[in-house]
């Protein structure tokens, strides 16, 4: 089974999206990337750890931030969702995870249920 890290935070109807993806896949464990608006709803979405970012950072901080909240936990290959949430906050997932020596795979809800993309 896989890892899937998924970010949960702004968009219009992503939250839907999100759930399908956790929902749609046996995955070994779930991390969610959110800010602290959203902490509440990230928290409705299931049996998953939370990982509560500041996007008022700046994106240095910011990836510094996730790569010390991933470091013990991802594994050499994850699932990543980022449909959810804004770009600043993609950017610094993605860069704290190469900084890990992560290889990700992109994963999404499909009619055809999840599918690597």
């Amino acid at each position: 089974m896989t890892d899937l890290i998924i970010c949960a935070s702004s968009g219009k109807g992503t939250i839907a999206h999100v759930r399908k993806v956790i929902e749609g896949e046996k995955w070994e464990r779930v991390y969610i990337i959110t800010t602290p608006e959203f902490r509440e709803e990230a928290k409705s979405l299931g049996n998953a750890e939370i990982i509560t970012i500041d996007n008022t950072k700046m994106l240095s901080e910011m990836i510094k931030d996730m790569q010390a909240q991933l470091k013990d936990k991802v594994r050499i290959e994850t699932a990543v969702n980022i449909i959810s949430g804004e770009g600043k906050e993609h950017m610094a997932l993605l860069s704290a995870l190469l900084r890990l020596g992560v290889g990700i795979r992109f994963v999404a809800f499909t009619k055809e249920g999840i599918r690597e993309i």
